[in-house]
C-alpha cells in the first residue's frame, strides 16, 4: 500500500496532459484570430442613385466599362483616367439597379482586350430605400389642393374687361364716327377755294397753288356748262366771258399782274356762287 503522499501526487500526469492540450489548442486558434476581415465597401448608394469613387488606383493596363446588358444589376461609367506609375487612376461613376454588394472589377474590361486579372476587389454597397418585399413605392398621402379662387377671379375679371373693350370698339366707336360724320358736313367748294383766293389776293400764291385753283374752276364750270368736250384753251375763253364763272377768273388774272388792296376786294362775293356746292363736285369733274 502506498502512503497518503503518493496517493495525492498520482493525478499530476493527467494535469500535465490537460495543460499541453490547452497550449496546442491556443496555438491552433491564433491563426484564426489573425485572419483578414471582410473588405469594407468603397462606397454606398441607393437603388437608382448614381455615386462616384474618386482617385481609385488599379494595377495593369487601362480599363474601361464593360457594355451593359438587360440583365446588368449595376451600371458603371469611367469618367476620368490618368496614368499613375505602372497603374492607372480612375474616377468611376456607378448606378445600382438592385440592392446588394457588388465588385466593380467584374464590370470592367481592358482596353486592349487582355484578360482582367490581379485587380483588388472594389466593393460597393447598393441599399434599397423600400422595405423588404415591397415592389412599389409607398402611396403619397392625400392632401387638398390650395384654393384657386384668386386666380379664377382674376381670369373672370380679365375676360369681362376684354368683352367690354370689344363691345366698345365694335359699337361705341362706330356710333361716334357716325355722329362725327353727321355733325361735320363735307367742305364746300367755297371753303376749298378760300385759302387759295386769299393767297392770290396777298400776292403769295405759288405756281402750284395757281394750277390747283385753275384745275378746280375749270373742272367745275366745264361740267356745269357742258364744256367737257371742248379744248382747254377754248373752254377757258368761254368761261372768262361767262357772267358768273368769269368773275373769279378775271379777278385772279388781274391779281397776278397787279395785286389789289385787301380793302377793295369782297372775297365772300367772289365765292358766293360756290358756297352751296360740295368740294368733290369740282374734283370729280377735273
Amino acid at each position: 500500500m502506498g502512503s497518503p503522499m503518493n496517493q495525492r501526487t498520482a493525478p499530476r500526469p493527467a494535469v500535465a496532459l490537460l495543460a499541453l492540450a490547452g497550449v496546442l489548442t491556443g496555438a491552433f486558434a491564433l491563426p484564426a484570430r489573425s485572419q483578414t476581415p471582410p473588405a469594407k465597401p468603397a462606397a454606398h448608394s441607393a437603388v437608382g442613385m448614381p455615386a462616384v469613387i474618386e482617385d481609385l488606383v488599379l494595377p495593369g493596363g487601362e480599363l474601361e466599362a464593360a457594355p451593359a446588358t438587360p440583365a446588368s444589376k449595376i451600371i458603371v461609367r469611367i469618367e476620368d483616367t490618368a496614368r499613375h506609375g505602372t497603374a492607372f487612376r480612375y474616377r468611376i461613376w456607378f448606378t445600382g439597379l438592385e440592392p446588394g454588394q457588388y465588385d466593380l472589377g467584374q464590370f470592367l474590361v481592358r482596353k486592349d482586350r487582355t484578360p482582367v486579372a490581379g485587380l483588388p476587389p472594389v466593393q460597393v454597397q447598393i441599399d434599397s430605400v423600400l422595405a423588404a418585399g415591397t415592389m412599389q413605392p409607398n402611396a403619397l398621402a392625400g392632401r387638398s389642393a390650395p384654393p384657386l379662387g384668386g386666380y379664377q377671379t382674376m381670369l373672370w375679371v380679365a375676360g369681362a374687361v376684354w368683352v367690354v373693350g370689344l363691345f366698345a370698339i365694335l359699337f361705341v366707336g362706330r356710333r361716334r364716327k357716325a355722329a362725327a360724320a353727321a355733325v361735320a358736313p363735307p367742305p364746300t367748294l367755297a371753303e376749298r377755294l378760300r385759302p387759295i383766293v386769299e393767297e392770290a389776293l396777298a400776292g403769295t400764291m405759288p405756281p402750284a397753288r395757281r394750277a390747283e385753283l385753275e384745275r378746280l374752276l375749270l373742272g367745275f364750270w366745264r361740267r356745269r356748262l357742258d364744256l367737257e368736250g371742248r379744248p382747254s384753251a377754248e373752254a377757258v375763253a368761254l368761261l372768262r366771258a361767262h357772267a358768273e364763272a368769269g368773275q373769279l377768273l378775271q379777278q385772279l388774272e388781274l391779281w397776278l399782274h397787279a395785286p389789289p388792296q385787301r380793302s377793295n376786294v369782297d372775297v365772300d362775293a367772289l365765292l358766293r356762287p360756290y358756297a352751296a356746292l360740295a368740294a368733290d363736285a369740282a374734283e370729280g369733274a377735273a
